[in-house]
């Protein structure tokens, strides 16, 4: 592309026209300089814009408009680019349309219109940094939460890394992986495959929608994530290798919430854990040009943990500020090798064997542990919008059997099948008999017996040891939209609210769909004292199931009275039937 721009415009520049004609006429030695000038600021345009330093594009593109018409098809085509970057959609299909780009798919006027058509009927919401657009609706349950976190994110990194981003940063919500895939030109396939779900590129973020995904997923860590990757690619001015960029974003994605390092799941140490014993690590080469493009989400999921241990590595063992001179040092154009051995004082292969003997003394699982729900990231097929909550059937309440799928050992998946068939029958004793057998053999490695056994107990209003078998699975799988909403109902009964307020919190981190956590994170605030933290609950009570802010208190006050396992506080009192699951449906 940069080759026939600059030709174009070459040979439009021996032409006589407005700005040849504007020359002096006795100046024929300034035409070669004026060709040499514009060839120049073209390239200065390419590598602006490839360095996402869009800033320095515009003011680029504003000196090449001095020398050229600028109505020719090369200035167009930066004109369009730039207004892409920019976020005016609009203006930049105009402009790629008059520059004679095609409308075909992998081009940049299908991706504008695409991301045009996606985006136009968006709400909009802005903070001090951020520009938040996100799909009408119940998405407005979004907006607070991840601006904060989004704040949160830009003040850390400001510390730990030395940039912020010039101007606000633009977010935008999609609601499925097919609409991901239009706006990032990431294929379908790749998404589904390793369960991507969000991607920063073209100088923002693109984030896909809880509500796309089944039981939701880490999607305030997500915005973080995607964040990390932006200031890093500024920063070193777009030269960080697709392994540096990914294990920067992973080891920093926690840090607007808290230290750096602290978004490693069990189930994740113990696959690194069993790749690094048989010695099938993924190599740093295969990982380029893009984690989504490895063959298996299992292969997705251990290169992030290789590299989160070697950004771990650098950062702990280098003193003060290792990372923001790691990516200082590859902005001055050093590669990431040289990079390494220069923030680290090691030679490149002195580094790979303290990394390795780093990744080996690691403390993993025994044994590999099934991914929590919301790290399998399923993404819901079809459309994404509510059902009729009249057409509601066996699967969208509590019972279910096939939750047990992923439990490999046949007596505790037999076990626990039994005691669904039980739950279902309303015979909680032999229910919590079946439960407790599988529970035995299988202990908290899995989400789904941990909160069906606990489910049960509940019913029996066994409650210390609801609790504790909750505890404990919530060890093994952090961050369990299911087990925190579950945790809160018993902490609300003890009148535990800042329990409550925690596990809500949490909950809404994974599933802000579910509005049992806005209710019970509601109930948290007010008899804490925290009105803000209230009024945002009202919030996104509002959003969600579309009512007035007044009738909060009644489902408040349905929730309390509630019995803690037949909790709907979006419908009618329930009758006698077994409960729902928390998060295992979307709001109605």
């Amino acid at each position: 592309m940069t080759r026939a721009l600059v030709a174009a415009l070459a040979a439009l520049l021996l032409v006589p026209g407005p700005a040849r004609a504007q020359q002096d006429p006795a100046d024929d030695e300034a035409l070669p300089q004026l060709k040499g000038e514009a060839k120049a600021r073209i390239q200065n345009l390419e590598q602006y814009l490839e360095d996402w330093d869009v800033a320095g594009a515009k003011a680029e593109l504003a000196e090449l408009e001095k020398l050229a018409p600028a109505d020719i098809e090369p200035v167009r085509y930066f004109r369009g680019r730039i207004a892409f970057e920019e976020g005016d959609y609009q203006k930049a299909f105009d402009e790629l349309s008059a520059s004679g780009v095609r409308d075909k798919p992998g081009s940049w006027l299908r991706l504008v219109k695409d991301t045009r058509d996606i985006v136009k009927d968006h709400s909009r919401a802005e903070s001090e940094h951020f520009v938040f657009l996100y799909p009408k609706g119940k998405d407005g349950v979004l907006v607070p939460w991840a601006l904060e976190a989004l704040e949160g994110i830009h003040a850390a990194l400001a510390k730990d890394l030395g940039h912020t981003p010039k101007g606000k940063i633009r977010v935008e919500i999609v609601s499925s992986a097919t609409e991901l895939a239009k706006v990032s030109t990431l294929s379908r396939e790749a998404i589904r495959t390793t369960g991507t779900i969000a991607i920063c590129k073209f100088n923002k973020l693109m984030v896909t929608s809880p509500k796309a995904v089944v039981r939701g997923y880490d999607w305030l860590d997500t915005l973080a994530h995607e964040y990390v990757h932006l200031v890093v690619s500024q920063k070193s001015r777009n030269t960080v290798p697709i392994w540096m960029h990914e294990g920067l974003a992973k080891y920093l994605e926690s840090r607007w919430r808290g230290p750096a390092g602290g978004a490693m799941t069990p189930s994740t140490l113990a696959l690194l854990g069993s790749r690094v014993r048989s010695n099938t690590l993924v190599p740093f080469e295969k990982m380029h040009p893009s984690m989504a493009l490895l063959p298996t989400a299992e292969d997705a999921a251990t290169a992030f943990a290789e590299v989160f241990f070697a950004m771990h590595l650098v950062d702990t063992e280098s003193g003060p500020g290792a990372l923001a001179r790691l990516l200082a040092e590859m902005g001055r154009g050093s590669s990431d090798k040289a990079a390494v051995e220069a923030v680290t004082k090691k030679k490149w292969p002195d580094f790979e064997r303290a990394w390795m003997a780093h990744l080996k003394k690691q403390p993993y699982p025994k044994e590999l542990i099934p991914p929590s729900a919301h790290e399998k990231k399923q993404l819901v097929e079809g459309d994404t919008k509510e059902k009729d909550p009249k057409k509601k059937g066996k699967k969208e309440r509590e019972v279910s059997f096939g939750d047990f799928a992923e439990v490999q050992e046949t007596p505790a998946r037999k076990a626990a099948h039994l005691g669904e068939l039980m739950r279902e029958r309303r015979r909680m004793g032999a229910a919590a008999e079946h439960y407790q057998k599988a529970y035995s053999l299988v202990g908290d490695r899995y989400e789904s017996v941990s909160n069906k056994y606990a489910l049960t107990l509940l019913e029996l209003k066994r409650f210390d040891e609801a609790e504790k078998v909750l505890l404990g699975s919530l060890v093994t799988h952090p961050g369990s939209a299911a087990t925190n909403t579950h945790l809160a109902r018993i902490a609300l009964r003890a009148k535990k609210f800042d329990v409550v307020k925690k596990a809500s919190l949490d909950a809404l981190a994974v599933n802000p769909f579910d509005p049992e956590v806005h209710v019970s994170l509601y109930l948290a605030a007010k008899k804490l004292g925290d009105d803000a933290l209230a009024q945002r609950a009202v919030q996104g009570l509002v959003a969600l199931l579309d009512i007035d802010p007044s009738k909060v208190g009644e489902l408040a006050k349905r929730l309390e009275q509630s019995n803690l396992v037949d909790v709907d506080v979006t419908g009618p009192p329930p009758p006698p039937p077994v409960a729902r699951d928390a998060g295992e449906r979307l709001t109605r």
